[in-house]
């Protein structure tokens, strides 16, 4: 390799670019879901394989797509409240994570997200009260 040159898969000298949906914080229903998350105490948004990961510590409590098409809100609940989340009939079990606890919802329209941040709270404190017990026990 010429001296000067960047490294191959870089793209030009400046290197890769981000991309404009993850600079705006999300598109469609991405955006309002991103922005209520982010004002939550220890709550960290990062784009990992295709999805929005909402952590709290090192524990990821939630995921949405990053793409506008795609609408499947992942959730991470507690046994007892998956139980309680699948008898809306807007949430379904997770479909390969459901014995973990994972359940699915699609977020189409606002009414959509009042219920997906009732879960969210819920599996948000499950998550938060986890990394506590573990900083407690360091």
């Amino acid at each position: 390799m010429s001296p000067g040159r960047p490294f191959r898969g870089l793209g030009s000298a400046r290197g890769r670019k981000t991309r404009r949906t993850l600079e705006r914080g999300g598109t469609g229903a991405a955006r309002p879901l991103n922005e209520t998350l982010g004002t939550w105490s220890g709550v960290r948004i990062t784009p990992m394989f295709g999805r929005w990961g909402y952590f709290t510590g090192d524990r990821l409590f939630a995921c949405f797509p990053l793409r506008d098409k795609e609408r499947d809100l992942w959730i991470h609940l507690t046994p007892e409240d998956q139980v309680r989340a699948l008898r809306d009939e807007r949430v379904r079990p997770h479909r390969r994570f459901a014995r973990k606890g994972w359940v699915e919802l699609n977020l189409e329209g606002p009414g959509d997200l009042a219920v997906a941040l009732r879960w969210l709270r819920r599996a948000y404190h499950r998550a938060a009260g986890s990394v506590a017990e573990e900083n407690e026990d360091g």
